[in-house]
């Protein structure tokens, strides 16, 4: 027999498989021995009052052994010889777009302008090290895309737009853990997502798929308003329908797109800092306990938001117990994220911390003036005018930290009161930190209203209003400054038959799982498209 209960205990209590079936036996009067197996389903932490518990559902098996695996396997069989598809970019959108092609009976072409995930990490390595940015090894370019060495975090609130199970199914079938399908918030962690993208990789390899790293899309074919195929850095040129999943940071895509007559958009985005404390604090603040989180529960995790003066100041990518990286794409930029082991044990907890922005903001005046002081071009034309603003202020940010990867940071309260900060907290930013006035060269559009939901983050949360964080400059990529507009029920673009444009950086994406799911509608689209 098979029993599924909700139940609410303390984390200790949920600390292993044995203490909770001693609790569900005790509080349900089932005799633990006719109990076989047991299974979490859900798991999350209420942490609103200050006992904590852990809720959990849980399938019991009684008298009975299960004979199913945990996850629900994808079928993917051989598709050498079946009509080609061009997939631009490895990242999330672009391999779960790929691996649904072959479900459908489709050839994948994939072809990523960086390189595979495991040589990235030098790459990676040299931007810490020797503060060198390669323009096509970086944070956002390779296999694995943005998201490889940026956290693993699985949660999205995109379930409307597709199947989420399907997707944490695939990334378990590809060796994740399937903590994933139970956890609240699954995340699989920047030490443990590369083996997974690997292990994906190898099965469009062993379907009959092709993947070409270090090999960059530099033109559409189009050939009476359709899309064959693409040119690309090599030499090569593949012929197909084709897929683009080129994310956030392609600007050279856009532009070609933009010269070339592809219709876009602007597009809102968010624009801030990442702003980091000591885990032990945050773990103290959200468990509401001196001692942190103590010996059963993981790092502390938060989430904000306030409206102010009609535009969302809020936390964004929260990674507890992670660590600042460097994401700059390109030279003469700063550009910060943050990622977390699967563990997340670091001494640090980051977020970032930003501002929205709709593209009619570029036309107001403060910001208008700011922009000409700091020489940026945008001014709330055209659609690539979100993406010039990301740029100067990023350039801005490379000119405030001596032109190098060393960012310019503030002490949190320091900014609030428009002071300089004299010297800085030791940070996990490993290129190094140089103290700088952002709310003097910020746009006063953004630092005002970073500063108001400050004030008002510390009210609802005691001790988060601290000089012990630091902020650090600038966390501008928080999404696709563009949308490369298409068709709601194709999936293709509006005017430009045979091109899908696909997950985050279209536009139509926020994350590895909506980027996934975009990615598995944009390889149905394609199916329908060749008449499967």
């Amino acid at each position: 027999m098979i029993q599924e209960y909700q139940i609410r205990i303390l984390p200790e209590q949920a600390a292993n498989e044995q203490s909770i079936k001693l609790f569900i036996s005790k509080d349900k009067g089932i005799d633990a021995r006719t109990i076989k197996a047991l299974r979490v389903l859900k798991r999350s932490i209420d942490a609103r009052q200050r006992t904590i518990y852990v809720n959990l559902k849980i399938r019991l098996y009684i008298n009975e052994i299960p004979h199913d695996e945990e996850f629900v396997r994808t079928t993917y069989n051989p598709v050498e010889g079946k009509p080609e598809v061009i997939v631009v970019g490895a990242g999330p959108g672009g391999l779960f777009a790929a691996l649904r092609l072959i479900e459908q009976g489709l050839r994948p072409i994939v072809v990523e302008r960086g390189k595979n995930v495991r040589d990235r990490k030098v790459d990676i390595a040299r931007i810490s090290r020797e503060h060198k940015v390669d323009p096509e090894s970086n944070y956002s370019f390779g296999e694995g895309g943005a998201g490889a060495y940026s956290d693993g975090k699985l949660y999205t609130r995109s379930k409307k737009r597709g199947n989420v199970d399907k997707i944490l199914n695939v990334f378990c079938q590809h060796g994740a853990s399937t903590s994933i399908l139970v956890d609240a918030h699954p995340h699989i962690g920047t030490d443990k997502l590369p083996r997974v993208i690997e292990n994906m990789r190898n099965t469009i390899l062993e379907c009959g798929g092709e993947v070409h790293f270090e090999t960059r899309m530099d033109a559409l074919i189009i050939e009476k308003e359709k899309v064959v195929g693409i040119e690309t850095n090599t030499g090569k040129t593949f012929r197909g329908p084709v897929i683009l999943a080129t994310g956030h940071s392609a600007r050279d895509v856009y532009r070609w797109l933009h010269n070339n007559g592809v219709q876009l958009e602007a597009k809102g985005i968010a624009v801030g800092v990442r702003l980091e404390h000591p885990s032990h604090l945050i773990d103290q603040i959200q468990y509401h306990n001196k001692n942190g989180r103590g010996k059963y529960l993981p790092a502390a995790e938060y989430s904000f938001v306030h409206q102010v003066d009609e535009r969302g100041v809020y936390s964004f990518c929260m990674c507890p117990g992670g660590f600042v990286v460097p994401a700059a794409s390109g030279p003469h930029q700063i550009v910060v994220n943050g990622m977390s082991p699967s563990n997340r044990g670091g001494k640090w907890s980051n977020s970032g911390m930003v501002v929205e922005l709709r593209p009619e903001d570029l036309l107001n005046e403060e910001l208008k003036t700011k922009n000409e002081e700091l020489g940026i071009e945008a001014n709330g034309e055209g659609p690539l005018a979100m993406m010039h603003l990301q740029e100067a202020l990023e350039a801005t940010c490379w000119q405030q930290g001596n032109m190098r990867q060393t960012a310019p940071a503030q002490r949190m309260v320091d900014f609030t009161r428009k002071k300089l900060s004299y010297d800085l907290p030791a940070s996990s930013y490993s290129p190094g930190l140089i103290s700088s006035p952002l709310h003097f060269w910020m746009p006063n559009f953004i630092s005002e209203r970073l500063s108001k939901g400050f004030q008002q983050f510390g009210k609802s949360s005691h001790g988060f209003l601290t000089n012990e964080a630091v902020m650090i400059g600038m966390e501008t990529r928080t999404s696709a400054p563009v949308r490369i507009v298409r068709d709601n029920e194709t999936l293709q673009h509006i005017t430009v038959g045979g091109l899908f444009p696909c997950g985050e950086g279209a536009g139509y994406a926020g994350g590895i799982v909506s980027a996934g799911i975009d990615g598995e509608r944009c390889a149905d689209a394609v199916a329908h498209y060749l008449g499967l």
